[in-house]
């Protein structure tokens, strides 16, 4: 998540200091880049991995801190919300057995962090966007307690000037209006570094712009974000949106946003990048600058560049470029691929990686200067084209043809990376194994995105969708526990759960979201046929604002019959037998505590709202069904152990 040492309190003054230090750095760095002193001739990879933790019910945990402790690793770090951490592997030489050991590290460090996790009464998962996740997973009760998330969401709130709102379109179509960054934590992502020379560093950012799209294709993961099936990796999307600092004088310019994949080729040098991200996106966070950067150049020391490392990382291309400094003391430039999701397992990641600076080594000698034989927007376009459709996608490539993924990938792609992979003298057997996995998953189509929607259709008539998510995000941290690649992954069926109360703890878990409602001045006689029509005894009324203001029901329209009032010809409206006062709860209701409220209104339906806004309903048929699965699941218990004690007496 970048650098943690930001100052909260900023004023003019320190905004005023933190920029003449972010154009120093700047300058520093072309000084550095004339002068040669960026190391050239190394190729090391690194990566980066974010998880989520799960509690027992699946649902986030946010335990982090707790975690953290208990591991006691310095390669880990916070995320965003508490729910979420990061690890940080050791850069490895490209060559040899290195993909190998980034597994082995990988393994090690998510096993530290389920060990740690299951101290608490958690467990650690890795997918890009977990399915159990609810709006109210997002508010700031959750977030890390670390200054630079409070000041990430303070500035981002104040830039943008209102609420975030998000629409995504997919199978389904999600629409939320939130009030903060949290969005951003539904996101979890393996960041792939490739050490670069600076003289060869537009030509191969260049090649990450046009090869991030298939590799992206074949990577899929995050299809599903509160219970909606979107992209197939909506990531891209719920990233962009989350973060949105834009204003609607921006938004109507078509001003870039902070999260992008850009807008053209790199031409000249790095500094375009850097430089066009200052000029168009403001400050976000400052910290105190321990020292000058030019100074520090005329003692002939190496800067840390600290405060251009800080902007770096609160703007998010898809492909950031990255200064830092090796263990050798050398300064070093990086890309940093981000577009690509945590999980399916840790195999299917490294597959990722190595799949991807395959490409990277091969590309150029493959298709010269990308940018002669390629136009941007169609690598633009093949990126979301890919996290949209994933395998299925079409891509413009390079000589003007038109390719599926999987054909493209198939075709050229794999053979590339492994001249790639075998040109930096990685071993054979790496070179056959995580390939093999990226051809494996490929000729089957079954990506894990594609995984989790073929899964889900398979239980979607079966159970809650609160259930439903929950028995996905089980069968998911089963299979990744194995390490079985997510193309040998077998469908899943849903069982009966072995403790129905968890899924009818709170109303949100069990409501109804599919409402079918009225307007004040619709006919009675509409009411009455859309509840003969879908078989409902509740309508509710809200006017066109999409405001709540009324509950028409069965009994109502009883009444209206038994008063002789619709006998006389004239037209009754909605608004003449609506109560206006319905009585309501909300997702987080406890399911007790709403039970309890039914009884005491004398009411058949509560009706649930968030933030003003009808989001679901809740009738007493729903307590019914619930009651009669918890009623059966305590007999059978009984039952049973009753058998148990029988047989063991005798």
């Amino acid at each position: 998540m970048g650098e943690h040492a930001v100052s909260q309190q900023v004023d003019e003054r320190r905004q005023m200091s933190f920029m003449r230090a972010l154009l120093e750095d700047v300058r520093a760095l072309e000084l550095m880049l004339s002068a040669g002193d960026i190391e050239e001739g190394v190729r090391r990879i690194g990566a980066e991995q974010e998880m989520f933790l799960v509690g027992r019910d699946l649902h986030p945990a946010p335990v982090s801190p707790e975690v953290l402790k208990r591991a006691n690793d310095p390669r880990l770090t916070t995320e965003i919300a508490k729910f979420n951490l990061e690890a940080n592997l050791t850069p490895l030489d490209l060559g040899g057995r290195c993909f190998n050991e980034l597994e082995r590290e990988l393994r090690e460090l998510v096993g530290l962090v389920g060990a740690s996790a299951r101290e608490c009464g958690a467990d650690v998962l890795l997918t890009g966007i977990l399915p159990t996740l609810q709006k109210s997973d997002l508010t700031l009760d959750s977030i890390t307690p670390c200054p630079r998330y409070y000041e990430l969401n303070r500035a981002i709130s104040r830039l943008r000037g209102g609420a975030f709102n998000i629409h995504i379109k997919g199978i389904d179509e999600l629409t939320v209006t939130h009030d903060n960054v949290m969005m951003e934590s539904c996101n979890t992502s393996f960041q792939v570094h490739l050490q670069v020379g600076a003289s060869d560093f537009v030509p191969l950012y260049n090649i990450a712009q046009a090869v991030t799209a298939p590799v992206l294709a074949a990577a899929v993961n995050s299809p599903l974000l509160l219970g909606q099936r979107l992209w197939q990796e909506t990531r891209l999307a719920l990233f962009q949106h989350s973060v949105d600092g834009r204003s609607p004088s921006q938004l109507q310019r078509q001003f870039p946003t902070r999260v992008g994949f850009g807008d053209d080729w790199l031409r000249s040098s790095v500094l375009d990048i850097f430089r066009e991200d200052i000029a168009r996106f403001r400050v976000l966070m400052t910290s105190e600058v321990e020292e000058s950067a030019l100074e520090v150049l005329e003692r002939g020391g190496v800067p840390k560049l600290s405060a251009l490392r800080l902007h770096n990382g609160t703007v998010w291309r898809w492909n950031r470029p990255c200064y830092g400094i090796s263990e050798n003391g050398r300064p070093h430039l990086r890309i940093e691929n981000r577009a690509l999701p945590a999980g399916p397992t840790i195999i299917d990641e490294v597959a990722n990686a190595a799949f991807f600076i395959g490409l990277m080594i091969a590309a150029p000698a493959e298709y010269g200067e990308i940018d002669k034989v390629m136009s941007f927007d169609d690598a633009k376009a093949n990126f979301f084209a890919a996290a949209r459709h994933g395998l299925r996608a079409q891509f413009a490539w390079v000589g003007g043809r038109t390719y599926t993924a999987s054909d493209l990938i198939l075709e050229q792609l794999l053979p590339l990376a492994r001249r790639g992979l075998a040109q930096s003298s990685v071993a054979a057997e790496d070179i056959d194994a995580y390939l093999g996995v990226i051809e494996g998953r490929v000729r089957s189509g079954q990506t894990g995105a594609q995984w989790m929607l073929d899964s889900f259709a398979s239980v979607a008539p079966r159970g809650t969708r609160d259930m439903r998510q929950r028995a996905l995000t089980t069968a998911m941290l089963a299979r990744q526990q194995t390490n079985e690649p997510v193309h040998k992954w077998e469908s899943f069926e849903m069982k009966e759960p072995d403790d129905w109360s968890q899924n009818y703890r709170t109303v949100g878990q069990f409501m109804s979201t599919d409402v079918f409602t009225m307007r004040p001045d619709d006919l009675v006689d509409f009411a009455a046929s859309v509840m003969d029509w879908r078989h409902i005894r509740h309508v509710p009324v809200e006017d066109e604002e999409g405001h709540l203001v009324g509950l028409v029901s069965h009994r109502d329209l009883l009444r209206l019959l038994a008063r002789g009032v619709h006998d006389t010809g004239e037209p009754v409206c909605v608004r003449q037998i609506m109560k206006t006062d319905p009585v309501t709860v909300t997702p987080l209701t406890p399911t007790l505590e709403a039970v309890a409220s039914m009884r005491e209104h004398k009411v058949g339906c509560l009706l649930v709202v968030e933030d003003g806004v009808l989001v679901g309903i809740v009738t007493a048929q729903d307590f019914l069904d619930a009651s009669a699965k918890l009623f059966d699941q305590h007999l059978t218990a009984r039952e049973e152990s009753d058998v148990a004690a029988a047989q063991l007496s005798d």
